[in-house]
């Protein structure tokens, strides 16, 4: 009885703790390629003539990103399977053992059971006791002696089903492994077409190294001015804070905020990050680090732009070449939106999470590809967006 049920445990809870991790790889997995399709749509949308950017490089780095977790992750999910099946032999085999010594003891049990009964029967032994009372105590043994075979017998037929469970799991998860190489095999043959794409574009694109020097200028020029408004935000609230504190109302959105911290909404409703934050390698030039203030989000066709906190428009401004920014103060926080069209919010006016503050600039050079720049300050120190909002990749 105690080696069964040592045995159910080692097989039924190891089962229930892969089983609910494979649940979660297989819905990452679904998530990855919804984004994976999303990504596909936007790259067929785009014309051949328009089609060697910068952008474009990023979005293709990112969707073969997505490829490689997809990958990793069925690699994952084989690892576990392969775990699942070598528990499975060593429990299976464990079984075998012991259902062999328990069919021999149930053997010996009936054959010493015959040879004692045909000596004397049952109810002989029975009418044998010296009185009353020890004619019962022989009853009750008889009926001890009966219950145990019985109870063998049930152990021997719980035993055999649950080998025959865990062969079956085994075939099954042998199937799903089979199934998982396939599905990894043609990930493996779709990023390796990826990443001839991307090797392509990127000769494409050291080819037009003057433009890109001239869009990398572009870019920290966009950065300095939003940095130099949000330090002429800052210093106008100290300013305005220097006889009086903040007020409790903007003290509890600003706790509020960072309580948020990775659950805040995006500030467009679909999209891909296409340039992340902070100092990392140059996509084309080999040597070249950029630093990045904010998070790129590439979305298609008209997009709304959403506050993702409730708070007080501090500034709205242009900047040439680059649209409109908004600068959203949430207690000691700030949240800027960048490349907006049609600014529907104006300074001091008070805003709640998801409501609309413009439209993203929808660029005709890139196929109508709209990309927003998104960038979380406490103060003037700058903080990694994707660490603030909701992860959707």
């Amino acid at each position: 009885m105690r080696t069964v049920f040592l045995l159910i445990g080692l097989i039924i809870v190891p089962l229930g703790l892969t089983g609910q991790t494979r649940a979660e790889l297989e819905q990452r997995r679904a998530k990855t390629l919804e984004d994976i399709s999303y990504i596909d749509n936007m790259l067929r949308e785009t014309s051949k003539e328009r089609s060697q950017s910068l952008n474009e490089l990023n979005i293709l780095n990112r969707k073969i990103t997505l490829r490689e977790d997809i990958i990793n992750g069925v690699r994952e999910e084989i690892a576990l399977l392969n775990e699942r099946i070598a528990l499975n032999d060593l429990a299976i085999q464990l079984m075998e053992e012991d259902l062999g010594k328990l069919i021999k003891e149930y053997e010996r049990a009936i054959v010493h059971a015959q040879r004692v009964s045909k000596g004397r029967p049952a109810f002989a032994y029975i009418f044998s006791a010296s009185d009353l009372n020890q004619g019962y105590k022989r009853i009750k043994h008889l009926q001890q002696v009966a219950k145990f075979r019985r109870r063998e017998a049930e152990i021997i037929r719980e035993l055999k089903g649950h080998i025959e469970l865990n062969r079956n799991l085994q075939e099954k998860d042998l199937d799903d492994i089979l199934e998982l190489r396939r599905r990894e095999e043609r990930q493996v043959e779709q990023m390796m077409g990826e990443q001839q794409g991307k090797r392509r574009l990127v000769n494409t694109l050291t080819s037009k190294e003057r433009q890109l020097q001239q869009d990398l200028r572009e870019k920290q020029r966009i950065a300095a001015e939003i940095e130099k408004e949000i330090a002429r935000v800052i210093e106008e609230e100290r300013k305005r804070l220097a006889n009086n504190d903040m007020a409790p109302a903007d003290r509890i959105i600003g706790d509020d905020f960072e309580k948020n911290r990775g659950r805040l909404p995006w500030p467009v409703e679909r999209g891909v990050v296409t340039n992340h934050f902070g100092v990392h390698d140059h996509p084309v030039f080999k040597g070249t680090r950029v630093d990045n203030i904010g998070v790129e989000i590439t979305s298609r066709g008209m997009v709304t732009a959403r506050a993702v906190f409730k708070g007080k428009v501090m500034s709205v401004f242009g900047i040439s070449g680059a649209n409109m920014a908004v600068i959203i103060r949430h207690g000691k926080y700030l949240s800027v939106y960048q490349n907006l069209v049609n600014v529907n919010v104006k300074p001091g006016e008070d805003v709640v999470t998801g409501q609309s503050i413009g439209e993203v600039f929808s660029d005709p050079q890139e196929d109508g590809k709209s990309v927003i720049k998104f960038m979380i300050y406490n103060e003037k120190v700058k903080l990694n967006p994707e660490e603030w909002i909701v992860g959707r990749d």
